[in-house]
């Protein structure tokens, strides 16, 4: 087993993630953790390394290849199970801050960020869209968890009206602000430097994605063929990827009205405007300038690119 460089620093728990899920985690000297706020591009990134790790751009199903450990609506070690079946180079996905995951030697984070005026937008959909089979199985785990104690209902369809309590915080955080994308961020920007730490930005990825997809496999040691790579960066566009959607996301009908189709969006930034009105807008840019330091704010805003 890699050494344990660093034990989780935080316990973070949520309405829907919990960082308790990864205690028994057996982690490989080349495993992958892609590791992000939601709505930020995490799906994105999962289809660009599975094409990386697999050599393909083949469709492949996100959900059963890439397990996620701290979702809390699956039974308690199933991920890990599946994880632990696995034979390919693993790519975990997690919606936890780096100092509630455990660090060891060999196993690499990649993190995407995003303009938190886009995630929001996105978030709004993605959580006005959940089936009542899932609210209702929401509803039953935070009714039996002293820390919640009460159930989970839909969003408002306002998107207007998301923003303005996203920014507040609960909409945001979904009851632990350690989830929320003010700590989330924070955490990966302090980390960098470390050898073991990627970042990405939705934008840089929608300005340069060949670019992006060349630095992922260089940062992953993996090498591709030259020939293949146009069809890899062909099948990592969103278009592409919205046209394979059932197939990228087969189950996806058991959380999203819609399915794949639902979750896979627009794909698009600046839908917060005209919709989102200036007092709300004003209040998130107090909010950036009071959790995010300079170079942070801009980052977030503008990517590595901008």
């Amino acid at each position: 087993m890699p050494k344990l460089i660093r034990k989780p620093l935080c316990e973070a728990r949520s309405g829907y993630f919990d960082s308790a899920r990864w205690d028994d985690y057996q982690p490989r000297p080349d495993d992958i953790i892609i590791a992000t706020y939601p709505k930020c591009g995490t799906t994105w990134t999962q289809r660009i390394v599975g094409m990386l790790v697999f050599q393909s751009d083949d469709s492949f199903a996100v959900q059963d290849s890439s397990p996620w450990p701290d979702m809390r609506l699956m039974p308690p070690g199933a991920m890990l199970e599946l994880a632990e079946s696995q034979t390919h180079r693993r790519f975990l996905k997690s919606h936890l801050p780096y100092d509630a995951l455990p660090v060891f030697e060999g196993v690499k984070f990649i993190h995407v960020a995003r303009d938190g005026r886009d995630a929001a937008m996105s978030f709004h959909n993605h959580k006005l869209n959940y089936t009542e089979n899932l609210i209702k199985e929401a509803t039953r785990i935070l009714e039996n968890d002293p820390k919640f104690g009460v159930g989970s209902e839909r969003v408002d369809p306002d998107p207007a009206k998301h923003f303005h309590d996203w920014v507040l915080g609960e909409e945001d955080h979904m009851g632990d602000p350690l989830c929320g994308f003010w700590h989330m961020e924070n955490s990966y920007w302090e980390a960098r430097n470390e050898p073991s730490v990627l970042l990405l930005h939705y934008s840089d990825m929608k300005k340069d994605l060949d670019g992006e997809m060349r630095r992922i496999a260089d940062y992953l040691e993996i090498k591709i063929n030259e020939e293949l790579w146009p069809k890899l960066v062909d099948a990592a566009k969103f278009e592409s990827m919205k046209a394979k959607a059932a197939e990228l996301m087969p189950s996806a009908g058991e959380i999203w009205q819609g399915g794949g189709d639902t979750f896979l969006h627009k794909g698009t930034n600046g839908r917060w405007r005209g919709v989102v009105n200036q007092e709300d807008l004003d209040l998130y840019d107090a909010k950036v300038s009071a959790e995010f330091s300079p170079e942070l704010a801009h980052w977030i805003e503008f990517g590595r690119l901008g």
